[in-house]
Protein backbone atom coordinates (compact mmCIF):
# COMPACT_ATOMS: atom_id res chain seq x y z
CA UNK A 1 0.00 0.00 0.00
CA UNK A 2 2.36 2.55 -1.45
CA UNK A 3 0.15 5.95 -0.98
CA UNK A 4 2.48 8.26 -2.85
CA UNK A 5 2.63 6.19 -6.27
CA UNK A 6 -1.31 6.14 -6.08
CA UNK A 7 -1.48 9.72 -5.66
CA UNK A 8 -1.27 9.88 -9.89
CA UNK A 9 -4.34 7.19 -9.97
CA UNK A 10 -6.41 8.57 -7.41
CA UNK A 11 -6.31 12.25 -9.26
CA UNK A 12 -7.21 11.18 -12.62
CA UNK A 13 -10.12 8.77 -10.99
CA UNK A 14 -11.28 11.55 -9.00
CA UNK A 15 -11.44 14.38 -12.00
CA UNK A 16 -14.05 16.23 -11.92
CA UNK A 17 -15.54 15.49 -8.44
CA UNK A 18 -16.23 18.13 -5.92
CA UNK A 19 -14.01 18.81 -2.88
CA UNK A 20 -16.31 16.75 -0.81
CA UNK A 21 -17.08 13.84 -3.16
CA UNK A 22 -13.27 13.30 -3.76
CA UNK A 23 -13.51 13.29 0.04
CA UNK A 24 -16.11 10.54 0.56
CA UNK A 25 -14.82 8.55 -1.99
CA UNK A 26 -10.87 8.73 -0.43
CA UNK A 27 -12.59 7.74 3.19
CA UNK A 28 -14.38 5.02 1.82
CA UNK A 29 -11.93 3.65 -0.28
CA UNK A 30 -9.30 3.31 3.06
CA UNK A 31 -11.96 1.92 5.14
CA UNK A 32 -12.95 -0.47 2.52
CA UNK A 33 -9.22 -1.91 1.85
CA UNK A 34 -8.13 -1.44 5.91
CA UNK A 35 -11.17 -3.96 6.37
CA UNK A 36 -10.30 -6.35 3.48
CA UNK A 37 -6.48 -6.46 4.35
CA UNK A 38 -7.65 -6.97 8.19
CA UNK A 39 -9.65 -10.01 7.49
CA UNK A 40 -7.24 -11.68 5.56
CA UNK A 41 -5.06 -11.14 8.53
CA UNK A 42 -7.13 -12.44 10.57
CA UNK A 43 -8.72 -15.48 8.37
CA UNK A 44 -5.42 -15.89 6.75
CA UNK A 45 -4.19 -18.53 9.91
CA UNK A 46 -8.08 -20.51 9.59
CA UNK A 47 -7.59 -20.77 5.57
CA UNK A 48 -4.32 -22.42 5.85
CA UNK A 49 -5.57 -24.76 8.15
CA UNK A 50 -8.78 -25.06 6.25
CA UNK A 51 -6.99 -25.66 2.68
CA UNK A 52 -3.44 -27.01 3.70
CA UNK A 53 -1.70 -24.24 2.86
CA UNK A 54 1.95 -24.40 3.75
CA UNK A 55 3.86 -21.73 4.66
CA UNK A 56 6.52 -22.72 1.96
CA UNK A 57 4.28 -22.83 -0.46
CA UNK A 58 2.48 -19.75 0.48
CA UNK A 59 5.59 -17.53 0.67
CA UNK A 60 6.78 -18.47 -3.36
CA UNK A 61 3.37 -18.48 -4.22
CA UNK A 62 3.24 -14.77 -2.60
CA UNK A 63 6.52 -13.86 -3.17
CA UNK A 64 6.08 -14.73 -7.05
CA UNK A 65 2.29 -12.22 -6.80
CA UNK A 66 4.17 -9.75 -4.96
CA UNK A 67 7.14 -9.52 -7.63
CA UNK A 68 4.62 -9.68 -10.58
CA UNK A 69 3.19 -6.52 -8.70
CA UNK A 70 6.46 -4.55 -8.19
CA UNK A 71 7.34 -5.74 -11.84
CA UNK A 72 4.40 -3.54 -13.13
CA UNK A 73 4.57 -0.68 -11.40
CA UNK A 74 8.26 -0.87 -13.22
CA UNK A 75 6.54 -0.60 -16.39
CA UNK A 76 5.55 2.62 -17.71
CA UNK A 77 2.20 1.43 -19.45
CA UNK A 78 -1.13 3.05 -19.45
CA UNK A 79 -3.45 2.46 -16.95
CA UNK A 80 -6.08 -0.19 -17.32
CA UNK A 81 -8.98 2.06 -15.16
CA UNK A 82 -11.06 4.47 -17.31
CA UNK A 83 -13.04 7.04 -15.98
CA UNK A 84 -15.52 8.85 -17.46
CA UNK A 85 -16.06 12.94 -16.90
CA UNK A 86 -19.88 13.31 -17.07
CA UNK A 87 -21.46 15.25 -14.41
CA UNK A 88 -22.82 12.52 -12.84
CA UNK A 89 -20.38 11.40 -10.29
CA UNK A 90 -19.88 7.66 -9.74
CA UNK A 91 -18.76 7.28 -6.18
CA UNK A 92 -18.42 3.58 -6.91
CA UNK A 93 -15.01 3.83 -7.54
CA UNK A 94 -14.13 4.08 -4.48
CA UNK A 95 -14.98 0.12 -4.07
CA UNK A 96 -13.38 -0.70 -7.30
CA UNK A 97 -10.84 -0.05 -8.53
CA UNK A 98 -9.64 1.92 -5.66
CA UNK A 99 -10.47 -0.24 -2.60
CA UNK A 100 -10.00 -3.61 -4.84
CA UNK A 101 -7.55 -3.80 -6.67
CA UNK A 102 -5.12 -0.54 -5.84
CA UNK A 103 -5.18 -0.12 -2.23
CA UNK A 104 -6.08 -3.58 -1.07
CA UNK A 105 -4.16 -5.62 -3.57
CA UNK A 106 -3.13 -9.09 -4.02
CA UNK A 107 1.08 -7.73 -3.08
CA UNK A 108 -0.65 -5.87 0.09
CA UNK A 109 -3.03 -8.92 1.19
CA UNK A 110 -0.54 -11.69 0.80
CA UNK A 111 2.44 -9.60 2.05
CA UNK A 112 0.06 -8.42 5.24
CA UNK A 113 -1.05 -12.28 5.30
CA UNK A 114 2.77 -13.42 4.99
CA UNK A 115 3.40 -11.49 8.40
CA UNK A 116 0.96 -13.61 10.79
CA UNK A 117 0.94 -17.37 9.64
CA UNK A 118 1.87 -19.18 12.55
CA UNK A 119 1.56 -15.85 14.99
CA UNK A 120 -0.05 -15.25 18.08
CA UNK A 121 -2.73 -12.83 18.75
CA UNK A 122 -0.76 -10.13 19.69
CA UNK A 123 1.24 -10.33 16.84
CA UNK A 124 -1.67 -10.44 14.36
CA UNK A 125 -2.47 -7.12 16.98
CA UNK A 126 0.56 -5.10 16.11
CA UNK A 127 -0.01 -5.90 12.14
CA UNK A 128 -3.55 -4.58 12.10
CA UNK A 129 -2.28 -1.44 13.69
CA UNK A 130 0.78 -1.31 11.12
CA UNK A 131 -2.26 -1.84 8.55
CA UNK A 132 -4.76 0.98 10.09
CA UNK A 133 -1.53 3.57 10.57
CA UNK A 134 -0.71 2.96 6.45
CA UNK A 135 -4.60 3.52 5.82
CA UNK A 136 -4.39 6.30 7.52
CA UNK A 137 -1.07 7.72 6.08
CA UNK A 138 -2.98 6.31 2.71
CA UNK A 139 -6.02 8.33 4.11
CA UNK A 140 -3.99 11.61 4.62
CA UNK A 141 -1.63 11.48 1.65
CA UNK A 142 -4.92 11.02 -1.31
CA UNK A 143 -6.91 13.91 1.23
CA UNK A 144 -3.46 16.33 0.30
CA UNK A 145 -3.23 15.00 -3.17
CA UNK A 146 -3.68 17.48 -5.37
CA UNK A 147 -1.50 20.32 -3.23
CA UNK A 148 1.18 17.54 -2.84
CA UNK A 149 1.41 16.79 -7.00
CA UNK A 150 1.52 20.75 -6.98
CA UNK A 151 4.81 21.04 -5.07
CA UNK A 152 6.50 18.03 -5.63
CA UNK A 153 5.39 17.37 -9.71
CA UNK A 154 4.18 14.58 -11.19
CA UNK A 155 8.03 13.03 -12.74
CA UNK A 156 8.87 13.43 -8.83
CA UNK A 157 6.50 10.46 -7.88
CA UNK A 158 6.68 8.97 -10.64
CA UNK A 159 10.02 7.88 -9.94
CA UNK A 160 9.03 7.26 -6.36
CA UNK A 161 6.68 4.71 -7.91
CA UNK A 162 8.66 3.36 -10.17
CA UNK A 163 11.58 2.78 -7.17
CA UNK A 164 8.79 1.40 -4.88
CA UNK A 165 8.31 -1.25 -7.26
CA UNK A 166 11.68 -2.14 -7.79
CA UNK A 167 12.03 -2.67 -3.96
CA UNK A 168 8.45 -4.24 -3.97
CA UNK A 169 9.67 -6.94 -6.34
CA UNK A 170 13.07 -7.42 -4.40
CA UNK A 171 10.85 -7.99 -1.38
CA UNK A 172 9.11 -10.69 -3.67
CA UNK A 173 12.16 -12.43 -4.80
CA UNK A 174 13.54 -12.54 -1.12
CA UNK A 175 10.52 -14.94 -0.22
CA UNK A 176 10.25 -17.01 -3.31
CA UNK A 177 14.10 -17.50 -1.84
CA UNK A 178 12.90 -18.00 1.66
CA UNK A 179 10.26 -20.80 0.45
CA UNK A 180 12.52 -22.12 -1.20
CA UNK A 181 15.01 -22.78 1.61
CA UNK A 182 12.44 -23.94 4.10
CA UNK A 183 11.55 -26.70 1.51
CA UNK A 184 14.83 -27.57 1.23
CA UNK A 185 16.42 -26.64 4.28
Amino acid sequence: MNPVSNLPLFISLVEGADEQTKQRINKRAVMIAFIIVCTFVVLGKFIFQLFGITIPAFKITGGLLIFYVGFEKLQSKESYVKHSKTTNFDENIAVSPLAIPILAGPGTIVTAMNFVPDSSYIHIGIVMLIIGLMCLLTYITLSLSEIIVEKIGENVISVIGKIMGLIIAIIGTSMIIEGIKISFP
